[in-house]
């Protein structure tokens, strides 16, 4: 083989190589991160996600034309938050969400839509101004919109569902809590998608049980009125 035709070669096959190390690279992180985020002993959580995300830093500088790492930098930034003073934490989840909007004008597609779940669930999670940003209206459109992306995916669904709750939709929060449920957990996530899905089964009991109970309540107050007549 020539020289040229080798080199030639490399150079087609060099984005193939960069692909193949972002998606591992990202696959490393998530599952770092499930580690850290679902672990029982949360022994230094903070110590372990300032580890994780110096290394997202370094994977977005090496791939600042991509969406995800910048998505799991917000992902790491917002989950530590809750380990932070509240004004540090109000700090991160603001950069957390200029992260998002960026990663969304790159691809809004990266993740399944994850950047859509995330930047929603922070909208509904964060206080209100003139404390922050949260804002329900515009957790709502992001929620759906990633639903859109991925109707079927347990994050969207699951996180859709507790903004449902938040705002006292039960019977809708059941719907989607069941789907969170069905979805099939992706295979390099399987760790992170099944203690979603343990969540999301409790989260379902909880909610049916609430059901039941504000049932019962409004039976013996429509009783308690005939009975006082």
């Amino acid at each position: 083989m020539k020289k040229t035709t080798f080199v030639a070669l490399l150079l087609l096959c060099s984005p193939c190589f960069a692909e193949d190390n972002l998606k591992d690279s990202l696959l490393s992180i998530e599952s770092e991160w499930a580690t850290t985020y679902y672990s029982t002993s949360k022994q230094n959580p903070g110590a372990a996600y300032s580890r994780l995300y110096d290394k997202t830093v370094k994977l977005a500088q090496e791939f600042p034309e991509s969406a995800e790492p910048l998505i799991w930098e917000a992902i790491i930034k917002a989950t530590n938050a809750d380990h932070q003073d509240p004004v540090s934490a109000l700090e991160a989840v603001h950069e957390a969400r200029d992260l998002l909007l960026r990663a969304i004008e790159i691809n809004p597609q990266a993740m399944d839509g994850a950047g859509y779940v995330t930047l929603g669930t922070l909208y509904f999670m964060t206080p209100k101004w003139p404390i922050a940003f949260g804002d329900d209206a515009a957790a709502k459109k992001m929620l759906q919109t990633a639903l859109k992306i991925n109707p079927d995916g347990i994050d969207a669904n699951y996180y859709y569902a507790s903004y449902l709750l938040a705002n006292n939709k039960l019977e809708d929060a059941v719907k989607y809590l069941e789907r969170a449920l069905t979805a099939p957990a992706r295979t390099g996530q399987l760790y992170s998608d099944n203690q979603l899905k343990e969540e999301a089964k409790l989260a379902l009991e909880q909610t049916k049980e609430q059901k039941i109970n504000r049932s019962k309540s409004l039976f013996a107050s429509l009783f308690n009125s005939k009975s006082t007549r």
